[in-house]
């Protein structure tokens, strides 16, 4: 076992190195260019959004009120007939930049010392280079990757950006492992 405190080292780094990799991967990179597609006739669905007071939050239509309605012939034919989907709206001016960022610099510290945490109670000082890559990796990568899954299996999030986040996830793994491993103590 190592001391968890002597990996704060290896957790910041490894969490500097993977906000810049996501953010050249989202930035400059192509992967993420077609996550999302444009609505047709987006000017009016947006102006029937506001009509509405659609304020920020998730939604989901047709939605039932209860199980009643579920159940309903009514209900069954808006849904059959469709749209059916979900939608997250965003305050007026999208998220702020530097909140966001500094939230998500936050959650890679949080992956980073979760692998950190794991790689300390299973591994010594000293440990293999290749041991200590894999444990981290493999945690680091759980921890930017699987949790995309649900969204797509439940929620028919694009299986394409979930494949491409997917890809990022075992970058991220493999760029914390990689730091663990040159900075795991001796």
């Amino acid at each position: 076992m190592n001391p968890f405190p002597s990996l704060w080292a290896p957790i910041l780094v490894s969490a500097v190195l993977v906000f810049v990799a996501s953010s050249l991967s989202q930035a400059v990179l192509p992967f993420h260019r077609h996550d999302f597609r444009q609505l047709p006739s987006e000017s009016e669905v947006m102006e029937t959004f506001r009509r509405a007071g659609v304020a920020r939050g998730d939604y989901l239509f047709p939605r039932p009120a209860n199980r009643q309605e579920l159940a309903s012939a009514g209900f069954r034919e808006k849904y059959e007939k469709g749209p059916v989907g979900i939608v997250t709206v965003l305050p007026k001016g999208g998220l702020p930049m530097p909140r966001t960022m500094l939230l998500w610099f936050a959650y890679c510290v949080a992956v980073s010392a979760f692998a950190g945490f794991l790689a300390s109670r299973s591994l010594p000082a000293g440990a293999a280079r290749r041991t200590v890559f894999v444990i981290v990796a493999v945690a680091a990568f759980g921890g930017h990757a699987l949790a995309l899954w649900p969204a797509t299996i439940w929620y028919g999030k694009s299986l394409s950006t979930t494949l491409t986040s997917t890809i990022d996830g075992a970058v991220f793994g493999i760029l914390t492992g990689a730091v663990f491993a040159w900075m795991w103590p001796r």
